[in-house]
């Protein structure tokens, strides 16, 4: 392609909108273009990218045996509904994007399509002679996101490959599963990344287990937990680990203390020149679950660790239907505004005890009758503990008055210990590892751009996708769940490798291989040998742009580099001794090469790149 017959127009300046580099990046480079919130237009150097990553996710998913397909992006009401996460995603999540057809049907535009493909799957498998099937498909999906950002790493439109395995049962779904997982990490090799596979939380999809696929990036939105030995990683919303050993508390006798000024942890341990693993703290939660009911979660977890909030809505989700719900939807740490709605006299922030008083509570009022019963703030506390806070002896905690703790405090004498023991704590680097504790956890940043689940039957029991055995017996289809975002990819790869002067694509998915650089258009000699080379490069299969364009050289030349394009040969002064000068974009190493030797030298250097 000649860069005087394409859309192609560079910025010099990063655009205000732009927030880490990849963004920035793409935006002047011209890859994409804002069309609305979180809404581009992939532009053709931008197309060619994704063309390139959707070939290579083709190829690995046609390999592992799985079928290409392509289901519809607007989806009816009633398959959500069979399902159950219909009011979830439009109503009480608001990811879905919804409408009313003008026959008055409810329609949705899908961020995802488990519920299509079990449709589909019920209607057309019938016998374990079917099994297994896996289907996939690369398609645009919508979310509505609350915070559209950085660029394709958070857009309400995005193309994503999705894949839906069907199995007779639990040891085939596990097999395929284990196929999509080699899959994956083929994708992210050949695709150039440096990447981790994690250990990580299912989320709203569900099932019994899954695994993230994370593209390492100082940028990441994703904090992962790992070991140098290689044996564990997990993104740090589902590691787990060992705290640090509890240090002995001081204290020996049970007493309240006055402690004034210390409504943190920090300030409190300095004052009682204690460890902070000798404190027990207490923090409420309010969880708003799909009933209307609100519950105030009240949790005790050692001093020196912190709540992580997915594995105590995952704890949550558990109890659901003791109010009368099947999933949480709102976590919060109720401000003063939320507290006003609920609590009948102030609390004792930062000095809350375990057995904090349920009269802190206001009494339900009796509901009009046009509101549901279950629209209530439930009038107990839920009381937690966290496994680090349950071995702890004479430790310091509340007292449930604003300026004093109890110290020396046991469970079983001072406080009751609650029914519900959970593991909660936020796993941190400089954690021992739970399969060898000489092994710490590091840390590192990642962009999830894979996720693989164990599904189960949680869609095929909904949605009645049943197979009949050998047995003749009537059986439940087994699923899994493959997904990978191809233009987060793309992003992704750019965030991963840049510089000072531009995007550093690896050939395997770079928008073309080469880019012939003519310095001066006015030199007939610089224009026929960069004319010769372009035709050459391309009849040899190396991917070549020409840049004809009746600019200074120097201006090519940052061009050249801010899109990344992986080599660079230049007909320049060189010439006058049959040779070009070649300059390998990643390295900024530049050589010069007789002319008969360019086409043979990048395409030995392409191969050595891609395989």
């Amino acid at each position: 392609m000649r860069l005087s017959q394409m859309l192609f127009v560079t910025l010099r300046e990063d655009p205000a909108e732009a927030e880490i580099p990849s963004h920035k990046l793409l935006l002047r480079a011209g890859y994409i273009r804002r069309i609305a919130s979180g809404v581009y237009a992939y532009l053709p150097l931008m197309w060619r990218v994704l063309q390139k990553v959707s070939q290579i996710v083709r190829e690995e998913m046609n390999a592992a045996g799985a079928q290409e397909c392509l289901l519809p992006q607007m989806q009816p009401a009633e398959l959500w509904q069979e399902s159950g996460r219909w009011d979830t995603y439009t109503k009480a999540e608001g990811i879905m994007f919804s409408l009313v057809d003008r026959q008055g049907r409810e329609m949705g535009l899908g961020p995802t399509h488990e519920e299509v493909i079990t449709a589909i799957a019920r209607d057309m498998i019938r016998s374990y002679r079917q099994l297994p099937v896996n289907l996939y498909q690369i398609q645009t999906k919508f979310r509505d996101e609350i915070r559209p950002r950085f660029g394709l790493m958070r857009g309400r439109e995005f193309i994503m490959k999705d894949a839906y395995s069907f199995d007779a049962d639990e040891a085939g779904m596990k097999a395929n599963y284990e196929k999509m997982n080699q899959a994956y990490h083929n994708i992210l090799r050949r695709s150039g990344l440096a990447f981790r596979a994690v250990d990580a939380d299912s989320g709203a999809i569900g099932g019994s287990g899954s695994q993230e696929f994370m593209v390492l990036a100082d940028a990441g939105e994703d904090e992962i937990l790992y070991t140098e030995d290689g044996k564990y990683a997990a993104n740090v919303e589902k590691a787990i680990a060992l705290p640090a050993e509890a240090e002995i508390s001081p204290f020996v006798t049970a007493e309240k203390r006055e402690t004034p000024g210390t409504g943190t942890i920090s300030k409190l341990y300095e004052l009682l020149n204690c460890s902070p693993t000798a404190i027990v703290k207490n923090v409420l939660y309010q969880a708003v679950y799909d009933s209307g009911r609100t519950v105030l979660v009240l949790i005790s977890i050692r001093g020196d660790q912190d709540v992580n909030e997915v594995k105590l809505q995952n704890e949550l989700v558990k109890l659901a239907s003791n109010y009368g719900g099947s999933t949480v939807i709102g976590l919060t740490v109720p401000d003063s505004a939320a507290q006003e709605q609920w609590a009948a006299k102030p609390l004792p922030l930062g000095y809350m005890a375990p057995n904090l008083s349920d009269s802190y509570i206001k009494p339900p009022k009796p509901a009009p009758v046009e509101l549901k019963a279950a629209e209530m703030v439930v009038p107990k506390f839920l009381r937690m503990v966290d496994k680090t806070a349950v071995d702890l002896k004479n430790f310091v905690t509340g007292a449930d008055e604003v300026g004093y703790h109890q110290v020396g405090a046991n469970w079983g004498a001072e406080f009751m210990l609650p029914d519900l023991v959970v593991d909660v704590r936020k796993a941190t680097a400089g954690d021992r590892a739970i399969h060898d504790p000489t092994q710490l956890l590091q840390t590192a940043r990642g962009i999830e751009i894979g996720h693989i689940f164990q599904l189960g039957t949680k869609y095929s029991q909904a949605l009645g996708a049943t197979y009949t055995n050998e047995q003749g017996e009537e059986k439940p289809l087994v699923m899994g769940c493959y997904g990978v975002g191809v233009s987060r990819l793309a992003q992704s790869a750019v965030e991963q490798s840049h510089d000072k002067d531009g995007i550093v694509w690896s050939p395997a998915i770079a928008p073309y291989h080469a880019i012939v650089v003519i310095p001066n258009m006015t030199d007939a000699e610089q224009v026929q040998a960069a004319e010769t080379l372009y035709a050459e490069l391309n009849q040899a299969g190396i991917e070549t742009l020409l840049d004809d364009r009746n600019e200074r050289a120097g201006v090519k030349f940052k061009d050249a580099d801010l899109i990344g394009i992986p080599y660079r040969v230049v007909t320049g002064k060189s010439l006058k001794n049959g040779k070009v000068e070649v300059v390998k974009r990643a390295t900024h190493e530049n050589q010069e090469l007789a002319i008969a030797d360019v086409v043979s030298t990048l395409k030995q250097w392409l191969v050595e790149a891609t395989h």
